[in-house]
């Protein structure tokens, strides 16, 4: 689940599309284009459908439009939007009251949503983000210690209270087991997947309810920047809840797998599953490569999160930490998984010790969102690769299972190959 940047909403971000706009968007691109526009006609011949000899109609004008806008062409487009308006008549119904029902997500976006769909069964968070910290193969309880105090360091808080939410999210999995059905609500980013991983693995020990689903969606027809369902109006989540699939065997072997290579200590399993694109659920192969990228590249010693973020203060600085998220999120990551307080965690050790890569004339009373940032020198040397920021900051970090560590042999990526190697202790 990805905090989606503040900015307006609009169909090509919640999904809600309607017949009217559209439709006055091709009437005044035909009318320019049979004024003369050359820029209207351009975009108009590379999808007309009729003879070129003609002049270009109506028909043309809104095949033009919606394949601009991501579908296959008018007729798509129209059954979609026939979709989404059913989806709307049937939120006043209660779609899940045929069985005792729970919804698990991971985050509270979907809360109240759902309702608004016409889902009103149970809804549980499960929310430790896996994308982030140390990953072991533990016992429970050992794990839940972990975790904790991985979070408690990593974003302040009360332990107690963060080990009670802990133990709260852990027991309500095995509590929703007890219901006839459970329906898991993920997207495509390494957060999500991660934590689908977890569950798939948890689910093959234990008892499963009787209907056990999915919604999993990697995109959505017309929406531009797909980021998380939390952007998504409640018709698109009605039609989504329609195209849910069963979980089987092969879906739970997967999760097993991904969850065996995420906490392994070492990065071979992880490369190799994700090579394979786990065809029972291709997203999960994607998020699993995008969450290998997070091992230090060989030349900067930056995970492909913080090289992104150093090479946007360094193209646009000086520019505020929100502003760097927002732009990250927005133009840059390739699979967006980083929540906003996430964020801020990634980026405090890039602006602290004896030699940062960013740097901020704003101090600890200013919120973060609004500090501004601009990239030493020591910053240019690693984006170039003359220095590797693994050998200035040592402090261990995790990707998952896997120990990052400048003081001893760790795990980087090759440049050439993408793939993980070696890499010798303080090489310059």
């Amino acid at each position: 689940m990805t905090s989606m940047p503040a900015g307006s909403s609009t169909p090509k971000q919640h999904g809600r599309f309607r017949l009217d706009d559209p439709r006055e968007d091709a009437e005044r691109l035909l009318d320019a284009a049979l004024s003369g526009d050359r820029r209207c006609l351009a975009r108009i011949a590379v999808h007309r459908l009729t003879p070129v000899s003609e002049k270009p109609g109506l028909r043309d004008a809104l095949h033009t439009v919606s394949r601009e806008m991501g579908f296959q062409g008018w007729d798509h487009f129209q059954r979609h939007v026939a979709a989404l308006d059913t989806a709307a008549e049937r939120a006043n119904e209660t779609l899940d009251d045929d069985l005792d029902t729970v919804h698990i997500r991971c985050g509270s976006d979907l809360r109240d949503a759902l309702p608004a769909t016409g889902l009103h069964g149970h809804f549980h968070t499960f929310s430790d983000p896996f994308c982030i910290g140390p990953l072991h193969s533990l016992e429970r309880q050992a794990f839940m210690d972990e975790r904790t105090r991985f979070l408690c360091d990593a974003f302040g808080g009360d332990e107690n209270e963060t080990r009670r939410r802990q133990q709260h999210e852990y027991d309500g999995l095995d509590q929703a087991m007890d219901s006839e059905r459970v329906v898991l609500w993920f997207e495509h980013d390494s957060y999500d997947q991660l934590i689908l991983a977890y569950i798939l693995n948890h689910l093959a020990h234990q008892r499963r309810p009787t209907r056990l689903e999915l919604v999993a969606t990697d995109g959505i027809p017309g929406v531009q920047r797909f980021i998380g369902l939390g952007q998504l109006a409640p018709e698109v989540l009605g039609w989504l809840w329609q195209q849910r699939r069963p979980v089987d065997d092969a879906l739970i072997t997967l999760g097993r797998r991904a969850w065996r290579a995420v906490t392994a200590d070492t990065p071979q399993r992880l490369d190799d599953l994700s090579r394979t694109l786990t065809p029972e659920l291709p997203m999960l192969g994607r998020a699993l490569r995008r969450h290998l990228l997070e091992l230090p590249d060989e030349d900067t010693g930056l995970g492909l999160s913080e090289q992104l973020a150093v090479q946007l203060v360094a193209e646009r600085g000086p520019i505020t930490v929100g502003e760097v998220f927002r732009d990250l999120m927005r133009e840059r990551e390739p699979l967006p998984y980083l929540g906003d307080t996430m964020f801020w965690w990634m980026m405090q050790p890039l602006m602290g010790g004896e030699r940062p890569l960013l740097a901020s004339d704003h101090g600890e009373d200013t919120p973060w969102q609004d500090r501004s940032l601009h990239i030493t020198s020591h910053g240019h040397a690693v984006l170039s690769g003359h220095n590797n920021w693994l050998d200035t900051h040592p402090k261990r970090r995790w990707v998952g299972g896997i120990a990052i560590d400048g003081d001893r042999d760790s795990w980087c990526l090759n440049k050439g190959t993408g793939r993980p190697q070696k890499r010798p202790a303080n090489v310059a």
